[in-house]
């Protein structure tokens, strides 16, 4: 699942609509991180994203100074929109298909070679996820999980609902799982300097 891009700033390398520009693997890691980092200091919208502002000042100045690179903000919104749609992806594999788990450690999706089968006989395109390890699928889920629409509000035709009772249960769901959120990204700076330190 790793990409092995490299910067290209060569002019034939240019499209009509602006210059192409790839995404080292070191400079993907990095604004993982960042974005983790931002998650944590609670720097995302109402609706999840990061403003522009945010992702300007904080995040692609750090990315740029840190690998001598200059990253815009339109590189930036293609790179999400990539990150996005690959978990999105991945995480497809947990919402929607029986028999698939998630194994943290080894950073692999789980299922029976049975069940591996049948998938892949719709989604032969995913095979990547069977054969690949996906490094950044726990972090993606973190930064993506809060702006995924889940359907978890929707009601049907002629279904009644006491509006105001759904809103307050959701509303203490969503503070457990941002303090719960919260508590992963620390644990997971804290781990990421230990290991830094280890180095």
């Amino acid at each position: 699942m790793g990409e092995s891009h490299q910067e290209t700033q060569d002019p034939s390398q240019e499209r009509e609509k602006g210059s192409y520009i790839q995404w080292s693997p070191e400079e993907n890691k990095t604004l993982i991180n960042l974005l983790l980092d931002a998650v944590a200091s609670g720097l995302r919208d109402s609706n999840g994203t990061f403003s522009k502002f945010t992702v300007e000042r904080r995040i692609l100045s750090t990315l740029n100074r840190m690998h001598g690179c200059n990253k815009t903000y339109q590189h930036y919104s293609n790179r999400m929109k990539i990150l996005k749609t690959k978990y999105l992806n991945a995480a497809e594999l947990l919402r929607f298909s029986s028999g698939f788990g998630w194994d943290s450690t080894t950073k692999r999706f789980t299922a029976s070679k049975e069940v591996w089968a049948e998938y892949l006989k719709a989604h032969p395109k995913f095979k990547k996820f069977r054969d690949e390890i996906f490094e950044e699928f726990d972090d993606l889920k973190l930064i993506f999980d809060k702006n995924i629409a889940t359907g978890t509000n929707a009601i049907g035709l002629g279904e009644t609902t006491d509006a105001q009772t759904v809103r307050v249960a959701e509303t203490e769901k969503e503070q457990a799982n941002c303090e719960r959120d919260k508590k992963l990204v620390l644990l997971t700076k804290v781990m990421i300097c230990s290991l830094k330190k280890k180095v």
